[in-house]
C-alpha cells in the first residue's frame, strides 16, 4: 500500500490533471506528471511506474483512433524500427547515471522541444527512412531515459502536415511501440522495485478519472488554446524543475538559478502573446 504523505496527494492531483490533457489532445501524460513528481522522486523510482501506466493510456488512444492506423502507420515504420536500439540505450544509461543527472538531462532536453511546439515552428519534414530511423532512435534514449516523447513527435506530426485523425492515430501508435517495448525492457533490468509500484497505485486514480473526462471536454473546448495553454503549463513547471535541479547539483545557487525559470516565462508570454494576437483575426 501507497504511503498518503504530501508527496502523494500531490501526485494524485498531476496524475488526474495530465490524463484529462491526455484524454483531450492525445498526449501530455507523461510530459506533464514527470517534470512536477521528480522533485520528490527519482527518475529511477518513477519511470517504471510512469511506463506501465502509459501501456494502457496509449493502449486506449490507439483503440478509439485505431480507423485511422492503416493510413498512418507506413508513415511511422521508420520511426517504430528506430526506437529499438534506442531504448535499450536509454534504459541501460538510466540504471548506471546519477538519479540528478538524469533529471537535468530530462530538463534540458524537454524545455526547448516545448518552447518550439509553443512558437508554433513549421518546416515541412517528411519521416522516411533517412529521417525516421535516426529520429526514432532519438525518440527511444529521450523516452527509456525520461519517459517523454510527446513533444518530439508533436513536433514532427505537425510538420508533416497529418490532419487532426492521422495525427492521433500516430501519436497513439507510437507511442504504444516505445511504452510496451520501455516496460520489457525495464523488466528486463530489474527495475520495477517496491517504490514503483506504490507510486503506480496512486496514479491509476488519476488516470480512471482524467482520460474519460478529457475525452469528453474536448469536444467543448477549442483545442488548440487548450493546447497551448497546457503547454505553457509544461514549460514553467520544467523551468521550475531544472532551476531545482541546478541548486541540487550546486552549478548554480538560490535564488540565480531561478533565472532560468523568469526567461522561461517571459518567452512563454511572448509566444502567449502572439498565439491570441492571430488567434482573434482568425475567429
Amino acid at each position: 500500500m501507497p504511503v498518503f504523505d504530501t508527496a502523494a496527494y500531490i501526485l494524485i492531483l498531476i496524475s488526474l490533471f495530465a490524463a484529462f490533457v491526455n484524454g483531450a489532445l492525445g498526449y501530455g501524460f507523461s510530459s506533464l506528471t514527470v517534470p512536477l513528481a521528480l522533485v520528490f522522486y527519482t527518475n529511477r523510482i518513477l519511470n517504471p511506474a510512469i511506463v506501465i501506466m502509459e501501456v494502457f493510456i496509449n493502449l486506449y488512444v490507439l483503440f478509439i483512433n485505431r480507423r485511422d492506423v492503416p493510413a498512418i502507420w507506413r508513415r511511422t515504420l521508420p520511426i517504430l524500427l528506430g526506437l529499438l536500439p534506442g531504448i535499450a540505450i536509454g534504459a541501460a544509461a538510466l540504471t548506471s547515471v546519477q538519479p540528478n543527472i538524469v533529471k537535468l538531462i530530462t530538463y534540458v532536453l524537454i524545455l526547448p522541444l516545448i518552447l518550439i511546439q509553443a512558437a508554433g515552428w513549421r518546416r515541412p519534414i517528411q519521416a522516411t527512412w533517412l529521417v525516421g530511423v535516426p529520429f526514432g532512435s532519438a525518440l527511444g534514449l529521450l523516452y527509456s531515459l525520461t519517459t517523454i516523447s510527446g513533444p518530439p513527435l508533436a513536433v514532427l506530426f505537425n510538420n508533416q502536415g497529418l490532419v487532426k485523425n492521422e495525427f492521433r492515430a500516430g501519436l497513439a501508435l507510437v507511442r504504444t511501440v516505445e511504452s510496451i517495448v520501455t516496460a520489457l525492457v525495464y523488466y528486463q533490468l530489474g527495475l520495477f522495485i517496491t517504490e514503483s509500484q506504490s507510486i503506480l497505485m496512486l496514479l491509476v486514480a488519476g488516470v480512471v478519472v482524467g482520460i474519460p473526462a478529457g475525452s469528453f471536454a474536448i469536444r467543448r473546448l477549442n483545442s488548440e488554446t487548450f493546447r497551448r495553454i497546457c503547454m505553457s503549463f509544461d514549460a514553467w513547471v520544467v523551468a521550475f524543475g531544472l532551476s531545482r535541479v541546478l541548486i541540487e547539483l550546486k552549478v548554480l545557487s538560490s535564488p540565480g538559478a531561478y533565472i532560468v525559470l523568469v526567461a522561461t516565462i517571459l518567452v512563454d508570454c511572448i509566444l502567449l502573446y502572439r498565439f491570441f494576437t492571430n488567434q482573434i483575426p482568425a475567429s
